[in-house]
């Protein structure tokens, strides 16, 4: 089987996390600072590492205060958690319309749904290519909320010669095994703002303050510590941040054959007319995470099926999220968001990971063709 997406593991990852086993520490330890470190020179921003991408976009919410009936701007081509983790505090959430070549939140929309409730502008970096962040952050600013960029897809990637991860106030990662670098489980908060990178830490460690100077009660005892606001465990531990330092120093390797895989399947595709291709603007420098096709909606079903009955595990990203029977029971109908249910009838995401063939990524392009010939 030819999967859509899967995990790079080398001996000296294999290596690196053999070594953590065999440290004094699982858990929180040295190799948790070293690699945000190493993460923050990826990203150009401090950064936090956290139990999962869902962690951080939770940590994040929690670093901006979201409250019941604060409301929250995203777009619907997502994964369910960019909404959830804010819908779990009690955010309203609102659905801004997407662009229809690159299926990221579309600014105009945006602009149109900001109200005295408005908490925050989430964007989401859809494939790895950057949503419109400038526009974005013009907007956030003009208005005075938040700007989040969920960039689970493009970690490494770059928006007008800025890293993703230092435009927005608080940017997350995710390290699923699918992802440009992987820890297993994982991901990371990343921000230019201090005290905003110190929330999402906080309560990513329980909201536990060891900082006497922080302290209400600083001479109970060398033992004590504080927690003055609620927080949960999403810490990473030793052993995972030792598969992410090895992952990372092969980063450039990995975007290098990510772009070239993105590179073949655009020429091999450009002169057929049944597929549009995904866009690269000429001011992004994308790290592509996937490789999103659009077919005719009636045909759509069928090509999926028959590649995935060669043994092509061709996949769809994302459902709209409001799609979800969880936002149906909350009174969002179908039709919110005509652009991005359109995407979403007509997309299907070839395979793309680091390891992938020239041989299968031939076997790939040569078996759509023949099927789409065939309808």
């Amino acid at each position: 089987m030819i999967p859509y997406g899967r995990q790079s593991i080398n001996e000296e990852d294999i290596v690196a996390v053999i070594n953590a086993l065999k440290s004094e520490w699982l858990t929180t330890g040295p190799l948790v600072e070293q690699f945000e470190e190493k993460i923050s020179s990826i990203v150009g921003a401090g950064s936090v590492s956290v139990s999962s991408g869902t962690a951080a976009l939770h940590c994040a919410y929690a670093a901006i205060g979201i409250e019941p009936g604060d409301e929250v701007i995203t777009p619907p081509i997502t994964f369910i958690a960019t909404q959830a983790t804010a819908a779990i505090m009690g955010a309203k959430i609102v659905f801004a319309d997407v662009e229809a070549d690159t299926a990221n939140i579309n600014p105009d929309c945006v602009e149109s749904l900001i109200t005295s409730k408005t908490k925050a502008i989430v964007a989401v970096d859809y494939a790895g290519h950057p949503a419109e962040l400038l526009a974005l952050r013009k907007i956030a600013d003009k208005y005075g909320i938040y700007l989040i960029e969920d960039a689970a897809h493009s970690i490494g990637s770059k928006f007008r010669g800025r890293l993703v991860g230092s435009i927005a106030d608080l940017t997350t990662f995710s390290f699923f095994p699918t992802k440009n670098i992987t820890t297993g489980e994982g991901g990371a908060v990343s921000s230019n703002n201090p005290e905003l990178l110190d929330k999402a830490k906080k309560f990513a460690r329980h909201g536990l303050i060891r900082d006497k100077n922080r302290m209400k009660n600083p001479n109970e005892g060398p033992w004590h510590q504080e927690v003055h606001a609620f927080g949960l465990n999403y810490r990473l531990p030793d052993i995972l941040c030792a598969l992410g330092l090895s992952q990372i120093s092969r980063i450039t390797t990995f975007k290098a054959q990510r772009n070239r895989i993105f590179d073949n399947y655009s020429e091999a595709f450009k002169d057929n007319l049944q597929i549009q291709l995904p866009t690269k603007r000429d001011y992004v420098d994308p790290m592509w995470h996937l490789f999103p096709i659009q077919v005719k909606r009636e045909i759509r079903s069928e090509l999926f099926s028959k590649l995935r009955s060669l043994n092509i595990n061709v996949q769809v990203n994302y459902m709209p999220a409001y799609f979800h029977p969880i936002f149906a029971d909350l009174g969002y109908k179908k039709g919110l968001c005509p652009t991005a249910e359109n995407f979403y009838n007509c997309e299907i995401s070839l395979p793309l990971f680091s390891d992938f063939t020239e041989s299968d990524q031939e076997k790939v392009i040569t078996e759509i063709k023949n099927i789409l010939q065939s309808l």
